[in-house]
């Protein structure tokens, strides 16, 4: 297995040139912040993932987290190193508040290093992923003492978390839940249920977890109305806020999966659990959406991440494999047309994919922490508008270019000792857990496609246009890129008129069932407009082999990839008559 190498100056450039991170470092509340510090913590932290973590993956894979008779649960012996390295790193702790002991960082500075972590090993950075869900769901809906209690060992990691919130019966339906939370005298809650896919839900990372776990309250009203969220810590605290007596659940079973072997996704039992009410009872959907929105661009930054590490393996594979006379005298395979078009379609989407994701993260950041108020609510629209996408269009890709990886091994891709296939299985969890791709979809066009009567989206494809012109004076190459980019942003536009017009005629089902084409259309478009900025960008640095790069990139984009919009607007306006035309008996 290829060894990683952070694309560290990729993500500066992106920061510096793209996505705009100067409009956070200007911020009072990000004034130790600046691009030069930021760049420096991500460089230490890219050289801390490939020397300490990036080794472990492979043991995650064939050795695998394992459930002891006594339900307690071992992960390979390197993970364990790994951590209680990270730990001492400092790097987890980098994008939250310097009151709960965080390095007060934007967020978007946080999500960079998810990238490198999560690169290094997918299985591994799990658990601290839904750790920084679960400080999410407390900063916000928390009390004082809940986060003075909680808050400074999960944010240094000394402490996990973990989300409760799947039943057998209850998938992605939350509120067919039947988890009880019996209110006692002392204020406390007694929980009794079965929860199933609770990724890290049993560990031996940290002493101590603190399970999220959404629960109903006798009397509550039915479905998603009556939920509500507690904290279920592992040990009960003692006077001292130390782990104490072990609470009343236990790991029940470790799932065999496809891929990410070494993430214990775990089956749950609680039994009288003691937990505490977080907020108020019945606003445990308010609170699960905490939870679900941050890990939700998290995944989309698992498909980058995980495309990105095949990336690189398959073309080191391809760099060092004869086989063949190649049509550029390359002794390699490298130089095959097909191979070269799948190395530059890896990564020229790798390289879009990080720009979407760094830019969905900055607004995320304008959105919580920009003194305009005007300002934060725009910011929010378009974290509303890029999170489904980011998380539909980031895990698709991460199937699709781990499985162009493989393609590129040829017949050793297949073969599990190169290492090519774990990234494959490793992907294919991404698109369905925190809500498939097809529920995002239905969430792009049901709740966030309707805010201010399609203003928001129809302003953002405006603010995607502000470059076009730029482009146009270039000539050449740019002006030509950004002829295509237009093209694909007006069709864009002439779907999302259609998508209006549908919903408000009542026709909900062709909507929905065009939905996921036109979340794919927004993925491809985005991706071909950020890849014409970053190519505008370098044309006026003073880095001739960067301008090169990004124009060539750019320039595949808007030839070879983007022209998939033209179908997808197809696919996204077809109504749904064509998917009931069969019963379902004769399907």
């Amino acid at each position: 297995m290829t060894d990683y190498r952070p694309p560290i100056q990729d993500i500066a450039f992106t920061l510096e040139h793209v996505v705009g991170y100067d409009r956070l470092a200007e911020l009072p509340v990000f004034e130790h912040a600046d691009l030069e510090t930021t760049v420096g913590i991500l460089q230490e932290a890219g050289e801390f993932m490939a020397k300490v973590v990036a080794p472990a993956n492979r043991d995650g894979d064939v050795i695998g987290a394992v459930r002891n008779p006594d339900g307690t649960v071992t992960t390979p012996e390197s993970f364990r190193e790994a951590y209680a390295k990270l730990l001492e790193s400092g790097f987890l702790s980098v994008p939250f508040p310097e009151e709960f002991d965080g390095g007060g960082f934007p967020w978007v500075v946080g999500l960079a290093i998810q990238e490198l972590l999560q690169t290094s090993s997918l299985a591994f950075a799990l658990g601290p992923l839904l750790t920084h869900g679960a400080i999410d769901a407390l900063l916000h809906y928390g009390s004082d003492e809940q986060k003075k209690t909680y808050l400074p060992k999960m944010v240094t990691g000394e402490w996990m978390g973990s989300m409760n919130l799947t039943e057998p019966q209850a998938g992605t339906d939350v509120g067919a839940l039947t988890t009880k939370a019996v209110k006692n005298d002392d204020g406390t809650y007694s929980i009794t249920g079965n929860k199933i896919f609770i990724t890290y839900g049993e560990h031996d990372f940290t002493e101590q977890i603190a399970h999220l776990v959404l629960a109903r309250v006798p009397g509550a009203p039915e479905g998603t109305k009556g939920i509500s969220c507690f904290i279920v810590p592992k040990y009960l605290l003692d006077e001292d806020g130390e782990p104490g007596e072990r609470n009343s659940y236990q790991c029940t079973g470790v799932e065999h999966k496809l891929g990410i072997h070494g993430s214990p996704t775990c089956s749950m039992s609680y039994e009288g659990a003691t937990g505490y009410l977080i907020g108020e009872e019945n606003i445990g959907m308010r609170i699960m959406f905490v939870m679900m929105n941050s890990a939700r661009l998290s995944v989309g930054m698992q498909g980058l991440a995980v495309a990105m590490r095949g990336y690189q393996q398959s073309l080191e594979y391809a760099k060092q494999r004869v086989q063949g006379q190649t049509v550029t005298g390359e002794a390699s395979i490298v130089g095959h047309p097909d191979v070269r078009r799948m190395l530059m379609t890896q990564k020229a989407y790798t390289t879009a994919l990080r720009r979407l994701l760094l830019l969905n993260a900055v607004n995320i950041d304008l959105a919580n922490h920009h003194p305009d108020e005007a300002v934060r609510t725009r910011a929010s629209e378009v974290v509303g508008l890029l999170t489904p996408i980011s998380k539909s269009w980031g895990t698709d890709l991460g199937v699709e270019l781990s499985s162009m990886g493989l393609q590129i091994h040829g017949g050793m891709g297949f073969i599990e000792e190169t290492g090519a296939a774990q990234h494959w299985r490793d992907s294919r969890i991404t698109p369905i857990y925190e809500g498939t791709n097809g529920v995002q979809a239905a969430d792009l066009v049901g709740r966030k496609m309707p805010v201010r009567q399609g203003q928001s989206f129809l302003e953002f494809l405006g603010e995607m246009r502000e470059v076009l012109p730029e482009l146009e004076a270039a000539g050449g190459d740019l002006a030509a890129i950004g002829g295509k980019v237009a093209a694909a942003i007006d069709l864009l536009e002439k779907v999302t008129g259609w998508m209006l017009r549908t919903g408000a005629s009542g026709d909900v089902a062709s909507v929905l069932a065009g939905s996921v084409a036109y979340q794919s259309q927004w993925g491809e478009t985005i991706g071909g407009w950020l890849m014409a900025k970053s190519a505008l960008a370098a044309s006026k640095l003073d880095d001739a082999a960067q301008a090169e790069e990004q124009l060539a990139l750019a320039k595949y984009y808007a030839t070879h990839l983007l022209p998939k919009t033209a179908g997808l607007a197809g696919q996204a306006t077809a109504g749904a008559g064509d998917l009931f035309a069969l019963a379902a008996d004769r399907l």
